[in-house]
């Protein structure tokens, strides 16, 4: 199966806010819809910090990947921190999100990115061995720490 990854638009708006509202419930995001949407549109907009790709056929994604955009000290660069990546429950297990997570790295290699994080949650074992099929490491000493402002 061929991952199609599409740069979402404004236009796409919809579509992708009924993806972003399946993945958050899903895993337990609490979520605002006005805050959700106003997160997104930048995004779509085009604004350097990030971007969205809609997976599969435009008109009907199987899901949809986050990327934002940073500046690493130690990676010698810019890096990127996927953040959300989800797939529909009704297409998962047939190597969507491998075939994304190694495909969608090298070209961002390509446009000069050098380090591609991202999180999981300690007890997803599935999405945990997904991730290290796709190459993705855990680093031991650090842990991501988070404070909301």
């Amino acid at each position: 199966m061929s991952a199609a990854l599409k740069l979402a638009r404004p236009s796409d708006l919809d579509r992708l806010m009924g993806l972003v509202t399946a993945f958050h419930a899903e895993t337990g995001i609490e979520q605002d819809i006005d805050q959700t949407r106003n997160a997104l549109a930048p995004l779509l907009e085009g604004i350097p910090h990030g971007c969205i790709y809609l997976i599969g056929p435009g008109r009907a994604p199987l899901g949809y990947i986050v990327l934002t955009f940073g500046w690493s000290v130690e990676f010698g660069g810019m890096d990127g921190f996927v953040d959300e990546i989800y797939i529909r429950p009704a297409v998962r297990g047939r190597g969507i999100a491998t075939e994304v997570l190694l495909d969608l790295p090298k070209a961002l290699a390509g446009a000069g990115l050098t380090a591609l994080h991202l999180e999981v949650d300690r007890s997803n074992e599935v999405t945990q061995k997904l991730y290290l099929r796709t190459g993705f490491r855990p680093r031991e000493r650090y842990m991501l720490m988070s404070r909301k402002l």
